[in-house]
């Protein structure tokens, strides 16, 4: 799929109505009384009415977007929820806030805790756009929902359905390692701390932003790259980031002994300080683009080996 103008104007229309629909006029379901705190299901902004409502938006979303970006609606429509998303994943307040809301260490850990599960109805959200999208390839022609440039082969050889262990090895393998690089990009000030190692600072959101997109960016490559697997398993792996930290750096005993030394704003782990949403928000954005610059990469190294 050749980045062309042509290209280019697609994904930023189906961006365009993603932001419209999702991010901003169902901004108000989502949004949180209080203008600092966050787009998060744990301060009860989002009643379970709005939940349903939101993932009907994004299947809607998905499906105009697949004829929009016609012919490879397949391919750019998904980008439409979540680049909606990411307004909301924007304009959210931060852990660090939310932490200084909720002194009481027992509360901390009920925050911590639900972040654990959170990313599942995230998740659901950006699934519904997929569906969205596929329902509208079928209606047009099945045959044609896969086409591309490259001779209508938009998936790799070894399709992960087929193959659950590669799927395992790509979910949960995309989240340990997704979640060590964001460790690594989305750093703030940095204490040395004699007990948990380091104390770091709530990152700004567009470190986060960087973060989540490079991390994912890079597994989505590897995972294309040496597993030759579809992009869909690394998004599903996105879900489990905040688990595995949480359940590493946020666990009842170490949030306690934490908060006993350091402010609110400061972490044992720089993921804490990232929100569900923008884990699996910018973690799809990147997963994806990651997968097709592998895909890119392939096709240009074949030609060049060709050409020799």
């Amino acid at each position: 799929m050749e980045l062309t103008f042509l290209m280019k104007v697609r994904i930023a229309v189906v961006a365009a109505v993603g932001i419209a629909a999702i991010g901003i006029y169902a901004w108000p379901m989502i949004a949180p009384a209080d203008p600092l705190d966050v787009v998060s299901v744990v301060n009860g902004a989002i009643s379970v009415y709005d939940g349903m409502v939101i993932i009907a938006i994004a299947f809607g979303v998905g499906f105009v977007s697949y004829f929009l970006a016609w012919p490879y609606g397949s391919q750019i429509g998904i980008l439409a929820v979540p680049a909606g998303l990411s307004v909301w994943a924007l304009r959210s307040g931060d852990v660090g806030t939310l932490m200084q809301l909720n002194a009481p260490i027992g509360r901390r850990q009920e925050l911590f805790s639900a972040f654990c599960w959170e990313p599942l109805f995230w998740l659901g959200v950006v699934a519904a756009g997929f569906i969205g999208v596929f329902v509208a390839s079928q209606i047009i022609h099945p045959v044609r929902a896969g086409h591309t440039p490259e001779g209508g082969a938009n998936k790799p050889k070894k399709r992960g359905l087929g193959d659950v262990f590669t799927c395992a090895v790509a979910i949960i393998g995309s989240a340990i390692v997704a979640q060590f690089l964001i460790g690594i990009f989305a750093r703030d000030y940095t204490i040395w701390d004699a007990n948990a190692g380091v104390a770091i600072a709530q990152p700004a959101t567009g470190q986060i932003l960087f973060a989540v997109l490079t991390a994912f960016g890079l597994v989505g490559f590897l995972a294309q790259r040496i597993l030759n697997i579809d992009y869909v398993w690394v998004v599903i792996g996105s879900c489990l980031v905040n688990f595995i930290v949480v359940s590493t750096y946020g666990n009842n005993d170490v949030v306690a002994s934490f908060a006993g030394r350091w402010p609110a704003v400061f972490f044992s782990n720089s993921v804490l300080a990232v929100l569900p949403i923008q884990v699996v928000t910018f973690g799809t954005i990147g997963a994806i683009t990651g997968y097709w610059i592998a895909m890119r990469y392939d096709y240009w190294h074949k030609n060049e080996a060709e050409s020799d």
